[in-house]
């Protein structure tokens, strides 16, 4: 994937009025929208973010906070004021009429809040439309239609006028129409938001899904947090003209730049944002594959646990063993671990959203134990952690036992005999301690 920015605007302003010159000078100089406003309504204030390309960008903020206005200018829609703006590299304030008409029909395609279909045209022809534009021939440019809207689960609708189907389905037209010409760069302001709520989240989730598979680079607004949360891989959070911050979803909800921010996510629903990765925390006691269960009790006599987790020497999970399970082993003579590990009851992706986490935690007699997309163990995530981070304040920091009762010090104490009598320690020195 490229480095370069697919998006970039540095510096932008965008003044309504009949003086945006001297509205701009002033602002520079430190002016607020209040202190121009017999110059001109500042609608954009110094705004700068680059967007990479395959990113979904979301810019949200509440009415009149400036996102409309913003995204376009992306196009060419509204001329900025002052600053610069380029797709793919090109100029969008510094160009000809014919190359920014060019960068539309290529680069760039947009989905409007309203779908703004051509009521007269069936189906098949709005999703056309941009081909048409392009001088494409008819059945070309009707395979193609058929082609994305299959993909955006409208097959065989073709046919129909745009009034026969729900709102919802309106406005997969429109995305559809938008993906027809293979722009480079999606444009979508507030598509989603005249929808139902529930037809709203099965259209985010097609969007996920069809991100999935194009990795085109979008830029969405939207005043809706949970819809910015779920959707954006970066969000930049609006205010009065200003972008205030841009970061991830965890870092908009968890880092918030300043008052504002912070009581504008307050009602978010962590549940949706947050993942395990976000809040797991160190696995510990940790032993290898190896490992004795002198070792195992030891590890697991320091940190004051009753099992341990077991890894590979590439630090992929297998399984878990227990205190009594390694007493057992001791009085035995056994130097090896391998006989009694057991399967891990429950173990979730860094990358699962705390939502999912719920049944599979209830259900798991250890805190889950969270793995990366190889298997790797990476953390742990016990009952109260998982609790806690639902609030508003900081989550769980200490260590939690797991739930089976340990065993008393002096009985693991007696089971190793003051000593591992040649039983090598087979625990990374990198592992969690």
């Amino acid at each position: 994937m490229s480095t370069a920015p697919a998006v970039e605007a540095t510096n932008v302003f965008k003044v309504f009025g009949r003086n945006p010159k001297e509205a701009v000078r002033r602002l520079r100089e430190g002016a607020s929208r209040a202190d121009v406003a017999s110059s001109g309504t500042a609608a954009v204030i110094d705004a700068s973010f680059s967007v990479a390309p395959g990113e979904i960008f979301v810019i949200m903020g509440l009415s009149g906070s400036g996102k409309s206005t913003i995204i376009r200018m992306l196009n060419g829609l509204f001329e900025a004021s002052a600053g610069s703006i380029t797709v793919q590299g090109e100029s969008v304030t510094d160009t000809t009429p014919t190359k920014l008409r060019e960068l539309r029909r290529d680069r760039i395609s947009m989905v409007f809040q309203h779908f703004a279909l051509l009521p007269h045209r069936s189906v098949a022809d709005n999703v056309a439309y941009p081909l048409e534009l392009r001088g494409v021939g008819k059945s070309e440019r009707r395979a193609k239609a058929d082609e994305i809207l299959a993909l955006v689960g409208l097959e065989g609708w073709g046919d129909k006028l745009p009034s026969a189907l729900s709102g919802g389905m309106q406005q997969r037209v429109g995305i559809a129409r938008a993906l027809a010409a293979d722009p480079d760069v999606l444009l979508m302001d507030e598509a989603f938001s005249a929808l139902d709520p529930l037809i709203r989240r099965e259209m985010q989730e097609q969007l996920l899904e069809l991100q999935q598979k194009l990795q085109k680079t979008i830029v969405f607004i939207t005043h809706d947090l949970n819809e910015a949360m779920f959707l954006g891989d970066r969000i930049a959070v609006m205010r009065d003209g200003r972008i205030v911050q841009i970061g991830t979803p965890e870092d908009i909800l968890t880092d918030p730049a300043n008052d504002y921010v912070e009581q504008f996510v307050q009602d978010v629903d962590r549940a949706r944002v947050l993942t395990a990765a976000n809040v797991m925390e160190r696995p510990r006691p940790v032993v290898t594959e190896t490992a004795g269960p002198r070792t195992a009790l030891r590890e697991m006599r320091d940190a004051y646990m009753s099992a341990a987790y077991v890894v590979s020497r590439d630090r992929k999970l297998l399984g878990v063993v227990s205190d009594r399970d390694a007493i057992k082993l001791v009085r035995k003579g056994e130097t090896s671990i391998s006989a009694i590990i057991g399967r891990v009851p429950q173990s979730v992706d860094e990358n699962e959203i705390l939502m999912n986490l719920f049944v599979p935690s209830v259900e798991s007699p250890v805190p889950l134990a969270v793995v990366d997309a190889e298997g790797h163990l990476t953390g742990v995530i016990p009952r109260v952690t998982l609790l806690a981070a639902l609030g508003p304040g900081p989550g769980a920091t200490g260590e939690i036992s797991l739930p089976m009762q340990p065993l008393p010090a002096n009985e693991i104490d007696a089971a190793l005999g003051g000593a591992a009598h040649g039983e090598a320690s087979a625990t990374h020195p990198e592992e969690v301690r």
